[in-house]
């Protein structure tokens, strides 16, 4: 296992002191190489030390400009400083350098979904979902943007595949509980989620509180 795999898996056991070493050294030994940067740089987001990591996947990307993993990492920082556009940018980068992981399209659609911008981040969650058919959270952001959308009919569909993966999801329940009510007016079928939704999980307070504004309804005679 070459220092690269060791400081990784240091990582992984977050051993950042062994990470730290381990990468200074790679950069020490191969100090054109942008692996060990793009590494380091990631360690150092870790620790939250942004603007450092942020100098070190710039270094990795002054190295090689089709570094993919660097526009990544880059991306993943302003994403953590909530810097969405600048993420989305990165992001974009490392798609066009070849990168295509489930990962890199799901957190070019979120940047898209913190903007607002959530016909754009649509078609980057559902690659992301179909790369990556297994993942409950991008399924369910996938439903959320379709919803946010007013494509309710497919945001529903979206959320019957969380439930499909994750039986118990409450969050899924209220938001086809949510979207029912949004598309159809469907207060009968909106109560039959939402009383799925507490039963899952009985402090879920978006759930409970339509449930009882329903409830509310019922017993007024409205």
């Amino acid at each position: 296992m070459d220092k690269n795999a060791q400081g990784i898996e240091a990582m992984q056991k977050n051993d950042l002191e062994t990470a730290v070493r381990l990468f200074t050294e790679v950069i020490e030994e191969h100090p054109n190489d942008p692996v060990g940067f793009i590494n380091f740089g990631n360690v150092l987001l870790s620790m939250d030390d942004f603007e450092r990591a942020e100098r070190f996947f710039e270094r990795g990307i002054e190295l090689d400009s089709k570094a993919s993993a660097a526009y990544y990492s880059l991306g993943n920082l302003y994403y953590v400083l909530e810097r969405y556009q600048d993420a989305a940018k990165q992001f974009e980068k490392a798609i066009a350098n070849g990168l295509d992981s489930a990962d890199v399209y799901f957190m070019i659609g979120m940047s898209f979904a913190q903007m607002d911008e959530n016909l754009l981040a649509i078609p980057y969650l559902l690659r992301s979902v179909e790369l990556a058919p297994d993942d409950v959270e991008a399924a369910f952001q996938y439903g959320i943007a379709l919803a946010k959308s007013d494509m309710f009919e497919e945001a529903i569909g979206a959320l019957e595949r969380v439930l499909m993966l994750k039986p118990d999801d409450a969050d899924a329940f209220y938001n086809i509980g949510a979207a029912y009510l949004a598309w159809q007016g469907d207060l009968v079928i909106g109560k039959t989620y939402f009383e799925k939704a507490v039963a899952s999980d009985e402090n879920h307070e978006l759930a409970a509180n339509a449930l009882a504004a329903i409830q509310d309804l019922e017993a007024s005679g409205e």
